[in-house]
């Protein structure tokens, strides 16, 4: 691939899976790595759903694990994190 040639983003479930593991990050990388992971992954799996419409329901189940995957990371992030107003 040249400099001027872009990626050519996922156009399959397939696709997407091999995207989504080329940007998973290592076992021990923060949970803010994870965060942004899992949010990518969401949204990457989302547009595939349109475009794969062979694997349309199995991709939106896809994207749906990964948020749930982010909600829960935002969720252990917020606890190691308080607010100022808990701190008080």
């Amino acid at each position: 691939m040249d400099e001027t040639t872009k990626p050519v983003p996922p156009q399959t479930l397939a696709e997407a899976h091999e995207a989504v593991a080329a940007i998973r990050p290592s076992r021990i990388a923060p949970l803010t790595q994870w965060l942004a992971y899992h949010q990518q992954a969401a949204a990457l799996y989302a547009e595939v759903a349109e475009i794969d419409r062979g694997h349309h329901h199995e991709t939106l189940f896809m994207a749906e694990r990964e948020r749930q995957s982010a909600k829960e990371i935002k969720t252990k992030i917020s606890h190691q994190h308080p607010t100022d107003e808990e701190e008080r």
